[in-house]
């Protein structure tokens, strides 16, 4: 038998308070069965708490109203699931991230860098295809992730085999306003032909000096082997005024699924000549 209640009354049958029901009353996300036009009270439908307790647990979830709404209109269960299991990926990545920021913050407190090793190299100049763009430094990750897809899609497309190691160039205002030019590459090999798809281009790079340290595991701690590669050339060279630093993906998620195994080399552009 259904009955109705007051806000007050459904509130306890909830766990939702009364200030909570009357905004999800505003944005229409739970909207009583009937409001007396004179008082303005509003009634509810005990067939209406199991919904309630569903808005709650997805809130306690921290997903957005939108997507509950998402969830309580969609009539069939598969799509309804689905928005589930996709925000549940979402809540697993950042409890995984949060775990890895837990993981550098104890090293950071209780463990010294390890020595880093710095190489010195002149790269020679190559031929790649590219995509550059402006880019947040929160969106990294997922804008990488697209680009090299793409860019891996369309030399494949083209029967065009990589020639190198893939890497990635970032700018000064990357780091300093946190969005800034990017350029994610692949090598061609030598003598390739191909018509770049519209978004990328065909970039010539020139040879280059680098001080070159490797970044191995968790990008969580990035930032150490980036201050540590950084403080040796200022301390021992002479930076390259205004070019990007570069990084070559030598193992990365396409290669392996353990973060703790991804190496990415950090080339630091500097002048010609003898280091201090």
């Amino acid at each position: 038998m259904t009955a109705t209640v007051a806000i007050g009354e459904f509130a306890r049958l909830t766990h939702l308070s009364v200030k909570t029901l009357r905004y999800y009353h505003e944005i229409e996300l739970l909207e009583p069965v009937a409001v007396d036009a004179g008082t303005g009270y509003r009634r509810y439908s005990t067939d209406q708490v199991e919904t309630a307790h569903l808005i709650r647990r997805l809130r306690d979830l921290d997903m957005p109203l939108p997507q509950i709404r998402t969830v309580l209109a969609a009539a069939d269960p598969a799509d309804r699931d689905a928005t589930l299991r996709a925000h549940l990926t979402r809540m697993e990545a950042e409890l995984q991230r949060t775990r890895e920021v837990v993981a550098s913050l104890r090293a950071l407190l209780t463990a010294p860098a390890p020595p880093l090793r710095v190489d010195y190299r002149v790269e020679p100049a190559f031929t790649a295809l590219t995509r550059t763009e402006r880019v947040e430094r929160g969106a990294i990750a997922q804008w990488c992730g697209v680009a090299f897809e793409q860019l891996y899609v369309s030399l494949l497309g083209a029967g065009v085999t990589p020639g190198g190691v893939a890497g990635a160039t970032y700018s000064t205002e990357f780091f300093a306003e946190h969005t800034g030019t990017v350029t994610a590459y692949v090598p061609l090999p030598p003598g390739a032909e191909l018509t770049p798809p519209d978004g990328l281009a065909i970039t010539e790079f020139p040879a280059r000096r680098f001080a070159v340290a490797v970044h191995t595991g968790a990008f969580e701690d990035f930032d150490r082997t980036y201050g540590a590669l950084g403080s040796h050339v200022a301390e021992h060279d002479t930076v390259l005024p205004d070019e990007p630093v570069r990084e070559r993906y030598l193992v990365g998620p396409d290669l392996t699924d353990n973060p703790a195994d991804y190496r990415t080399e950090v080339c630091w552009p500097i002048t010609e000549g003898e280091s201090r």
